[in-house]
């Protein structure tokens, strides 16, 4: 039961996760939920599946065991994360399941698990017990099986939503998106069917086996068409998403990928000036503009582990207004519930273009540091490296929130390590690129010589 990961459940289909294993998620699930609150009577959940060949079958088989174990499902199809989020915390139900693999590979797939409020379920606070639920694999026939119905006007209502959550002026741009063939097509074009802009569309035929390339975004590789498009359209505005539309990126009017730092930053700016003095979250990994921006503009920053489920937790536990993932992932505090809001990002960033000029105007003076992009490095011995890293940058401010982090006045670093392979991973950021490439170097010297 490897497929059971940090912040959900994934695996090469059928090899690691087969229509059986998704059955018994799906009972194992009502399980957990009716344990933790034995005097709710009856529950509902939310079920939703991705483009990927699988999802239907994989689908059909967790609404069976769900279904089977006496609760009720509320079947809205195909679906981005954020929709599906949205589902299960607009409307009060008890929790979700989604059937996405997110930015993986073709051959694979795998469940998003989340209570009521869309509050997300990782292995320290549910996977666990489901994992051992299955393990045990007892279920019993159950007295009174559940029902499913369908709804199907989620997305409108999402935009609907987001259009009105700030006031979007919008004027009318030229926007180039990359959804490369993945949910996020469906959000993107329902958002630009209510906006006074032109949208030039790039992969956005639902198709499970990537024909262009891999829903990755993080990935440089997988923006460069966007990148070259960009600037050929003459366009205001890139966007790309990821596979399960729960991540978004954003290209300049020059065809230069923004740092999700920057976007982080901006967005915070924006958020802070709704929500005076607020608290903003962002993950450990380096990207000071961050932490600058949430500062000057009277926020107060708090940094958080990586991975989604860990900085929702967080933001959620602290009251955050807004939180942002190196990676791309974007949360808002919503009256429903605190998860991605693409739309509401892709809303704001449009609307500053709208406001001050162009976006690569808007970055310029934002790009003030100089980072080395996420290294990552093959090891035995993850634990005794990220040792030696302390002993050996003692001198500097070090925290082990996550991995290692040490911070100077003129760079700063973090390594820690992969929770599935045996990979440690290396962000560092200076002020000055000649200091990025030398202590790049120096720290990845110390990786490989004890690794």
């Amino acid at each position: 039961m490897e497929i059971f990961k940090a912040y959900d459940i994934r695996g090469v289909y059928p090899d690691d996760l087969d229509e059986d294993k998704a059955y018994k998620i799906g009972r194992a699930f009502i399980k957990l939920l009716k344990k933790e609150d034995s005097n709710k009577s009856k529950l509902t959940v939310v079920v939703s599946r991705d483009m990927r060949l699988s999802s239907p079958s994989l689908s059909k088989e967790v609404i069976k065991g769900i279904t089977d174990e006496g609760a009720d499902v509320v079947d809205i199809g195909l679906s981005s994360t954020p929709t599906f989020y949205y589902a299960v915390a607009k409307y009060g139900y008890d929790g979700g399941l989604q059937v996405s693999a997110s930015h993986n590979p073709k051959e694979y797939n795998g469940i998003k698990v989340v209570r009521a409020k869309a509050f997300p379920v990782g292995l320290e606070n549910g996977l666990d017990k489901i994992k051992e639920i299955c393990l045990k694999d007892n279920f019993s026939e159950p007295k009174e099986k559940g029902n499913v119905s369908k709804k199907e006007d989620v997305l409108p209502e999402l935009v609907q939503y987001s259009l009105k959550f700030y006031d979007f002026p919008i004027k009318p741009l030229k926007v180039v998106a990359d959804t490369a063939n993945s949910m996020g097509a469906l959000d993107i074009e329902e958002l630009f069917k209510n906006i006074p802009c032109e949208l030039v569309k790039m992969n956005f035929e639902l198709d499970g086996t990537f024909p262009a390339h891999q829903a990755d975004p993080f990935q440089e590789k997988n923006v460069k068409d966007l990148k070259k498009k960009v600037v050929e359209e003459e366009a205001d505005l890139g966007i790309a998403t990821d596979g399960d539309g729960d991540r978004i990126f954003f290209v300049d009017d020059k065809g230069t990928l923004i740092e999700p730092a920057i976007i982080r930053g901006i967005i915070s700016r924006v958020v802070l000036g709704h929500h005076p003095n607020s608290k903003i979250c962002y993950d450990i990994r380096p990207g000071m503009i961050t932490k600058d921006m949430i500062v000057e503009n009277g926020g107060t920053p708090i940094v958080t582990k990586v991975g989604h489920s860990l900085i929702k937790k967080k933001a959620i536990e602290e009251g955050a207004e807004f939180a942002g993932e190196s990676s791309g992932h974007f949360f808002v505090k919503t009256e429903y519930g605190f998860f991605e809001t693409p739309l509401i990002i892709a809303l704001i960033i449009m609307d500053e273009i709208s406001k001050n000029g162009s976006i690569s105007k808007i970055v310029k003076p934002l790009r003030k540091y100089f980072h080395s992009g996420e290294i990552n490095s093959k090891v035995d011995n993850k634990e005794g490296i990220m040792e030696k890293l302390k002993e050996k940058y003692s001198d500097g401010k070090v925290s082990t929130l996550d991995g290692v982090s040490v911070e100077y006045d003129d760079w700063w670093f973090n390594v820690r390590p992969s929770n599935t392979e045996s990979l440690l991973r290396l962000n560092l950021e200076a002020r000055t690129k000649k200091r990025m490439e030398e202590k790049k170097k120096e720290v990845l010297e110390i990786i490989k010589s004890n690794g």
